[in-house]
């Protein structure tokens, strides 16, 4: 590849991981075992880039392993012979990596509809996009290669309607917006995000957001996708004064100063305040477009009942 004139003065390990789509390890171990050059020669990971160089790389194709289906429920909100739809609950990770195994969502997916094993990555079968372990709701997964080839085509190209709920601290001003502010990964915690300018990696994002209901301490927000960076609405809502409740990285301990009624409700929520209400997909070989909605889960209930919000949450969510 030629690095173009904008990467001048990035590092390459930086550079790479956003280019490859790899872990900034992943690209430094490459760099550090010469399957990573610039202009043929080997360099640190540390290595700025001046623009125009050619960098040459290989991927080492991982070795095969083998995921152990797992006989537990999964709630479907869609199937058809391409593509499902499932309600993910707040917890459950999607895929196995970093040293886990067993447990995820995709255990459950093997034992349910195995067809999905050799669609994709072998250790992500079916899966083109994900939700974060704390965050529940809808999540599209492939049953055949051409839906998977057509999913990751209509995610990277911005195709797919993606609509959340969140409960944040605090009543933002104005009641609805855009948020574009650049998202990279932090410069010190490297399994956090933050807001990084795009001259240091960060990488172009935009959501937008209305309220829909303010209660104690707390409002509820419709969050609308419209890029899909790491952490991004936890991150963009952060950035205007205005975090996650229950978010353990990016959220506050605002509930301090509100009354006792509330206080506990919201210091003792165990997840990011956040739900993936509505996912629409365009049309999957000459299927007609479709659109799920997930019911709002009953932790995420209680916490609006306890804030004065449940009265502003859709109709249609209710009753899981």
């Amino acid at each position: 590849m030629r690095v173009p004139a904008s990467a001048t003065g990035e590092r390459i390990d930086r550079y790479l991981a956003r280019a490859l789509d790899l872990t900034r390890s992943q690209v430094q171990s490459l760099l550090r075992n010469g399957l990573a050059t610039v202009n043929g020669t080997a360099t640190k990971p540390s290595y700025l880039l001046r623009g125009e160089e050619r960098i040459d790389y290989r991927v080492p194709t991982p070795a095969p392993t083998v995921l152990e289906p797992e006989a537990e429920p999964i709630r479907l909100l869609h199937q058809d012979e391409h593509l499902l739809v499932i309600d993910k609950p707040a917890g459950l990770i999607v895929h196995p990596g970093s040293g886990v195994r067993n447990g995820t969502l995709v255990n459950r997916l093997l034992h349910h509809h195995p067809e999905i094993a050799s669609v994709g990555s072998p250790e992500r079968p079916g899966i083109v996009h994900r939700l974060d372990r704390g965050t529940s709701g809808a999540l599209a997964i492939a049953r055949t290669d051409a839906a998977y080839r057509r999913l990751s085509q209509a995610f990277a190209e911005r195709e797919v309607y993606k609509v959340y709920l969140a409960v944040v601290y605090g009543r933002p001003d104005p009641p609805s917006g855009t948020i574009e502010l650049p998202i990279g990964r932090h410069p010190t915690v490297r399994t956090r995000m933050a807001v990084t300018p795009e001259a240091r990696g960060g990488r172009p994002a935009t959501t937008s957001y209305r309220v829909l209901g303010t209660g104690t301490g707390a409002s509820l927000l419709e969050v609308e996708l419209l890029t899909g960076r790491t952490h991004q609405i936890r991150v963009h809502c952060k950035a205007i004064g205005h975090p996650l409740v229950g978010d353990p990285a990016y959220g506050e301990h605002r509930w301090r100063a509100l009354a006792p009624p509330v206080r506990r409700p919201l210091r003792e929520f165990p997840r990011p305040a956040l739900h993936a209400r509505k996912l629409m997909l365009p049309s999957i070989a000459g299927a007609p477009p479709t659109s799920s909605t997930a019911p709002v889960p009953g932790d995420l209930q209680l916490l609006c009942a306890a804030c004065d919000l449940a009265p502003s949450l859709p109709a249609d969510e209710t009753g899981r």
